[in-house]
């Protein structure tokens, strides 16, 4: 008998998209290798574009929404997998076109899979996430266009969101001085002061039109904005400074001009997080494993549950989803 397991399952009948916690059983299951008992998974801003249909996230009806999970493996037919084994799973297309975390049961491609480093837990995966195995990717462009703590500071946008959290915790591991900018600078001051910023700044000041050329101010970036705000920390990029850009909150353009590019030799660094190649993933968790202070990680963290998540999409859409907060499935 097929067993059966509980799910948020998104539907769309003509123009209408609709959610609904469901029962599913084994076979509605896509192909893949690895069958996972999902454990946990987590809210990114991409999941609240996905569950509310504010953007075509979603490219596949019926689907269970959800970019990441974590759990132990049921089954494997990759022999790098054995029952048991701690894993996770960042994005890859889950809920965009493959079910994804929103479930009890999951079954994905092997390569998709990467182990759990021994001291990260199912809980701790999903408290980092797309979100903060993002800040990651972002801190690792920096470093290989050489950056280092000793050239100057480095600003962090959006920084009470979930990248933001990460990327502060991490930078400020690595000894680098962190900058926050965030639009509830006031409300988030002892916060982002507890994650290692060093300085908070009002967002607006960063989002209006500015100049082709600013005062050279901070050595890198790591933005999840976009638009007016990635064009003016461009602006104010010390010489051979250089910028990882992985997120556009505020929009995709890019109102700029080429003058940080030639003038100053300013690197605009693009991450992608969903087809990270597998070993840079894996680069990416060994790192977080080992320079993220994980007692800051449960202060960022909260918990909620599957039926939490339409209202929690809605939220973190609004800005209003302070930290990581983790789904326990």
């Amino acid at each position: 008998m097929d067993a059966k397991f509980k799910a948020l399952l998104v539907n769309k009948d003509g123009e209408r998209q609709s959610v609904a916690i469901t029962e599913l059983a084994e076979a509605d299951l896509m192909d893949g290798e690895v069958t996972v008992a999902v454990e946990h998974s987590t809210v990114n801003y991409k999941d609240g574009l996905a569950i509310t249909g504010k953007a075509p996230i979603i490219r596949r009806f019926p689907l269970i929404p959800g970019i990441d999970l974590a759990g132990s493996v049921l089954r494997s037919e990759d022999p790098r997998f054995h029952r048991g084994d701690g894993i996770v799973v960042n994005g890859c297309g889950l809920g965009e076109t493959h079910h994804g975390g929103y479930a009890e049961r999951a079954r994905v491609r092997g390569d998709w899979v990467i182990k759990l480093p021994e001291n990260i837990s199912t809980v701790q995966a999903m408290a980092i996430g797309t979100a903060g195995y993002t800040a990651m990717l972002c801190v690792l462009a920096l470093e290989k266009e050489g950056l280092t703590p000793e050239k100057g500071d480095v600003l962090v946008t959006g920084a009470a969101g979930g990248v933001g959290s990460v990327a502060i915790a991490l930078l400020e591991k690595l000894n680098y001085r962190v900058v926050a900018s965030s639009r509830r600078a006031e409300q988030e001051g002892d916060y982002l002061r507890g994650l290692g910023a060093d300085e908070i700044i009002d967002a607006r000041d960063l989002s209006g039109t500015g100049n082709p050329l600013g005062k050279e101010r901070w050595a890198g970036a790591i933005d999840s904005l976009g638009s007016r705000t990635l064009a003016n920390i461009l602006s104010q990029i010390k010489y051979d400074g250089a910028v990882a850009a992985c997120g556009l909150v505020q929009g995709s353009d890019l109102p700029a001009t080429v003058m940080p590019f030639i003038l100053r030799d300013v690197t605009l660094a693009g991450v992608n997080s969903v087809a990270t190649p597998r070993k840079k993933r894996e680069e990416a968790w060994d790192r977080l494993a080992k320079d993220l202070d994980l007692a800051k990680l449960g202060s960022m963290t909260s918990r909620a549950r599957l039926e939490d998540l339409p209202a929690l999409a809605s939220e973190i859409l609004a800005g209003q989803v302070r930290g990581r907060v983790v789904i326990d499935i």
